[in-house]
């Protein structure tokens, strides 16, 4: 279902400058009916609610390469890149910024080998005029080490749109000084005459990288009047990767302004807290960090876009990650999200990442099938569960897992 009006936005949010990479209608929600059916429990000693799944596709979202949950974060960005002065965070534990003199002239990024991220940037480097550089490490995750062609794995998928997007690749290992520090390659390319714009990997340690999804939770809103979500009038439950972590950190941020404006103007009394999972895909870290970390980002944008009220502040108890669906590795294929991957294509024929989705999918469905939905029903009177699942795109990262999806 796709909003026939564009996305209103309270100041001072609306006055952040956009750069429009997105297609002008919101990208498109649709039920799920074959999940909805298998996730919805016989009824024992009284009847159990309905669990109704829905699908944003993100994946469905822009014109450009690989359309993906990327662009939105990037759509914010671009004005900064564009200007006459940009500046960029250089890292996470460097806060300042270094200005350009003059527009910047190329775009610099960082991934895994498969990262869709890098692909998003240097599909948006060549729509904008620009050149694209992409250091790539073979070591994030297990996906290079395991795969039974590594040299394959290396040179399809991503790897392959980056080339045919006409990026410059570049990829190191772990122990590369490079892997772990771009500011020489940086350094490099202003000595050679070049303006490099740094765009972190994920775009979630740019200041501005919260942003797009914080604009998605009012166009999710906006879209929850045309789905037929029953009494609660709303998704109860909305299930989102979390990788560099502010694409769900903007959700957050975005859904908190968006239920305490509504709440101010039409309720008299406050509704049950929306629940926001994020899936981690990623072992390599513990919860705890990444819960840091998506409330870092989350009130970073909140603060951008007026949650600046006591009332509005957003705490730990917003931020809800679920670690059990990691595997062994980031971009790791176990057993639980092979079978996610081909539950979605043989039930509802939709096509998922083996990266970030497919784990958002086997979360979900256990989350589906579990009590948790069922205690949130009974205790705020609901008959009918609304969950969303949020498609970020990832599938041509797919033909190079070749050997691990079917």
């Amino acid at each position: 279902m796709r909003s026939r009006t564009s996305t209103q936005l309270p100041p001072p949010f609306n006055q952040l400058p956009r750069h429009p990479i997105l297609y002008p209608d919101p990208s498109p929600i649709h039920t799920l009916p074959t999940l909805t059916r298998i996730s919805t429990r016989t009824p024992h000693a009284h009847p159990s609610p309905r669990i109704c799944i829905f699908a944003k596709r993100e994946d469905h979202g822009s014109p450009l390469a690989c359309a993906g949950n990327k662009y939105r974060k990037l759509e914010y960005i671009v004005p900064d890149i564009r200007s006459q002065r940009p500046t960029y965070h250089y890292h996470e534990f460097h806060p300042t910024t270094q200005p350009l003199q003059g527009q910047a002239t190329i775009l610099v990024t960082e991934g895994a080998l498969q990262s869709n991220h890098t692909v998003q940037v240097a599909a948006l480097a060549r729509n904008l005029g620009l050149k694209a550089l992409v250091l790539l490490n073979r070591d994030t995750g297990g996906g290079y080490k395991t795969s039974s062609s590594p040299e394959h794995f290396a040179q399809l998928g991503n790897v392959q749109i980056n080339k045919l997007l006409g990026a410059e690749i570049r990829t190191y290992n772990a122990n590369d000084p490079e892997a772990t520090d771009a500011q020489p390659v940086l350094e490099e390319l202003r000595n050679a005459g070049q303006r490099p714009y740094w765009i972190p990997g994920g775009a979630s340690l740019h200041h501005l990288g919260g942003l797009g999804y914080a604009r998605a939770a009012f166009e999710i809103a906006e879209q929850e009047r045309e789905c037929p979500l029953g009494s609660s009038g709303r998704f109860d439950f909305i299930f989102v990767a979390c990788g560099s972590g502010s694409t769900v950190a903007g959700l957050i941020a975005g859904f908190k302004l968006v239920d305490s404006l509504r709440m101010g103007a039409a309720e008299n009394s406050p509704r049950a807290s929306r629940n926001i999972i994020g899936i981690l895909n990623s072992p390599t870290k513990p919860r705890a960090y990444h819960e840091e970390r998506v409330l870092r980002f989350a009130r970073r944008a909140g603060q951008l876009i007026g949650l600046s009220n006591s009332e509005r502040e957003i705490t730990m108890d917003d931020v809800q990650l679920d670690d059990r669906f990691v595997g062994e590795g980031y971009g790791v294929v176990d057993d639980e999200t092979r079978q996610a991957l081909s539950m979605m294509a043989e039930t509802e024929g939709i096509v998922l990442d083996p990266v970030y989705t497919a784990k958002v999918a086997a979360g979900m469905m256990h989350w589906a099938q579990g009590e948790e939905m069922i205690e949130y029903a009974e205790k705020n009177g609901l008959r009918q569960v609304n969950v969303l699942f949020i498609h970020t795109g990832g599938q041509a990262a797919m033909s190079a897992y070749f050997d691990r999806v079917v």
